[in-house]
């Protein structure tokens, strides 16, 4: 059986009460499942190098989170299959963000628009997108 907790909607699950931020991370460690976000972009070229090199980064922090990146055409469906803890919309697809915003609204998914200064495959960059993760998933 799979087990999505949804710490917007569930305040209990299991018999545990989870308060949001401190608990989310908590709760995937004791199930040992690994909390996901995934980045649309244009073509899903630039955000697959940020994906991994963010990955990596959150890794090295012992935070065991993994990005994943994926183009805008295919954006709405993975929204719609809620497979994600978190979206983010790259600054290049920002003019889809009320579409994306929406979808991921009707499956209680957060979302956020990524800061230009948080997608630059250099060390300030990854460290700024991995704090927009780590804000955003808990």
């Amino acid at each position: 059986m799979v087990f999505r907790f949804n710490p917007e909607k569930d305040k209990m699950a299991f018999g545990n009460v989870f308060i949001y931020n401190k608990s989310v991370n908590l709760f995937y460690k004791e199930k040992n499942l690994m909390a996901k976000a995934l980045i649309i972009c244009a073509a899903g070229m630039s955000s697959s190098l940020m994906a991994k090199k963010t990955t990596e980064f959150l890794k090295n922090k012992g935070e065991d989170i993994e990005v994943d990146a994926i183009s805008a055409t295919e954006g709405g469906k993975a929204i719609a299959a809620a497979d994600f803890d978190l979206y983010l919309i790259s600054p290049q697809t920002k003019m889809y963000y009320k579409q994306f915003e929406e979808a991921a609204a009707k499956v209680g998914k957060p979302i956020a628009q990524i800061p230009p200064q948080a997608y630059i495959p250099i060390p300030m960059g990854i460290e700024k997108m991995a704090s927009l993760i780590k804000e955003n998933i808990g």
